[in-house]
């Protein structure tokens, strides 16, 4: 390649053996050579190994345009991007060409008269793959003109032309992609008349600019994404379009917690200082990742809208500068990470989430605390026996010492910027609450007593403790001894 680009001209370039390839051929033969390399062909991307990048890498093999069909955060545009990686590093270019213009196969008219001019020694030069994508979101507001082109005044005056010379045209975004990767973000947000002028574009490379019926041979890989919700609320993709793109391929959600967990850990910006100073435990990353599910889950959250990625890694974010600020309002040098932290995340929740009437009705700091609360009751029962249900031959409550200690009359109160020696001994005064944590295998101190935090969230979510947050702590009580004094105030209140 090194040689090659020391080639300057057309006539160098036609004694080198240079022999030109669309670019569907390039990604084919490309993509053939990391298969038999084994070469991983989408890094960072997944969850999609067994799924969606088969069915990408199929549609590269039989040379089709690309539909990325899928609710929002599901690395559609990740993946377009990527196919970048695919093409050859370098092509060669007329110099001064419009449209990228192949040396050996021109199809612009200012190409073309270049060579006619100059022949073998029509200069030339090498464009780098990574000038070769185009991107574009899909808005209302995107006219004709944009995409494929329109009638430049200026440039006829410029060039004393009249307008019947198809020399005054400026192409729009579609002819100046020639060549290259063209990405088109939430297709149904065109126009459908919009829409309709990608059909010979797409399918025989005819354009009609202003009157003139151009026969372009456009060499276009076109990817599109689209978002199933937006096929009944915002617009569609009208169906002659639809068959004309040969691949659709559908895209999803992490299927798993750990896949989960990879994704937000590489897209989270975390400063090394952060992960030096705060330590964030597995069963808490975890817990990030179990909101996504319990949201994606949730009475009142819009299903079709979806729950974007994005949540997961704000979230993640969050988790940390929350732990970061109690730590520098506390003076400390180092800390670990704790649910009422999670009081912290909260922000990250309300704008990723769509919501149907009922959660609107609730609002979205209710909703969030629901959503928190159901992803804390899961992961509480991937380690703790469930409080409701005791096991067959089971005589005594796990959780008897527990109860008992706060049916006494004892609360616990966990303020959001504890320092941590009183963090810990609010925790260690709970009867019975370090017995229950020290079964679970292979915890250091630290982590025992997020153990010891997450055995009082979950007792709460299972209505066998009282939770509430006041001000700026999470109060913890006994939920029958804290049903009856609101009944008693309650009932205060009839009598006054």
């Amino acid at each position: 390649m090194k040689d090659m680009l020391r080639i300057r001209t057309l006539g160098e370039l036609k004694s080198s053996g240079y022999q030109p390839r669309s670019v569907k051929d390039e990604l084919r033969a490309n993509l053939i050579q990391k298969i038999r390399a084994k070469e991983t062909i989408f890094p960072g991307i997944y969850g999609f190994d067994d799924t969606v990048l088969p069915d990408v890498e199929r549609a590269i093999l039989s040379r089709h345009n690309i539909l990325l069909l899928g609710l929002r955060g599901q690395a559609k545009t990740r993946i377009a991007r990527m196919l970048v990686h695919l093409l050859d590093e370098y092509i060669p270019v007329v110099t001064g060409s419009e449209l990228n213009d192949d040396p050996m196969a021109p199809i612009s008219r200012v190409a073309k008269d270049l060579i006619e001019v100059h022949g073998d020694a029509t200069p030339i030069e090498w464009m780098h793959r990574n000038e070769r994508y185009v991107e574009k979101l899909a808005t209302p507001d995107v006219s004709i003109a944009d995409l494929v082109g329109d009638v430049d005044p200026i440039k006829a005056a410029n060039l004393r032309l009249p307008y019947s010379d198809e020399r005054v045209i400026h192409f729009g975004l579609i002819p100046r992609s020639h060549r290259c990767l063209f990405v088109i973000n939430e297709l149904p947000d065109l126009q459908a008349r919009i829409q309709v002028s990608l059909f010979n574009v797409l399918q025989e490379g005819d354009m009609q600019i202003r009157g003139f019926k151009l026969r372009l041979p456009l060499d276009v890989e076109f990817v599109f994404t689209a978002n199933p919700e937006d096929y009944t609320n915002r617009g569609s993709i009208i169906t002659p379009l639809k068959d004309r793109i040969e691949s659709q391929i559908t895209t999803h959600y992490p299927s798993s917690i750990e896949v989960g967990r990879k994704i937000t850990e590489q897209e989270a910006r975390i400063s090394a200082d952060q992960r030096d100073r705060i330590r964030i435990p597995t069963v808490l990353k975890d817990l990030i990742e179990e909101i996504a599910f319990a949201a994606r889950e949730s009475e009142f959250v819009d299903k079709k809208s979806g729950v974007s990625a994005r949540l997961t890694i704000s979230a993640y974010e969050n988790l940390y500068s929350s732990a970061e600020r109690r730590l520098l309002r506390n003076d400390e040098n180092k800390t670990t990470a704790r649910l009422t932290d999670f009081w912290g995340v909260i922000p990250a929740l309300t704008g990723k989430v769509e919501m149907v009437y009922e959660g609107e009705q609730e609002g979205p700091h209710v909703v969030a605390l629901n959503i928190i609360g159901a992803a804390v009751k899961k992961e509480f029962l991937k380690i703790f026996p469930n409080p409701t249900k005791l096991k067959k031959g089971q005589e005594r409550d796990p959780y008897g010492t527990i109860r008992a200690w706060f049916a006494g009359g004892n609360s616990v109160d966990l303020l959001t910027d504890l320092p941590g020696k009183k963090f810990f001994l609010e925790l260690d005064q709970v009867a019975g609450l370090k017995k229950i944590v020290d079964s679970t295998a292979g915890l250091d101190e630290l982590e025992a007593y997020t153990y010891m935090e997450l055995v009082l969230h979950g007792l709460a979510e299972f209505e066998v403790l009282s939770k509430e947050f006041i001000e700026t702590k999470w109060v913890f009580k006994d939920f029958l001894a804290g049903n009856l004094k609101d009944n008693d105030v309650d009932m205060r209140d009839l009598f006054n």
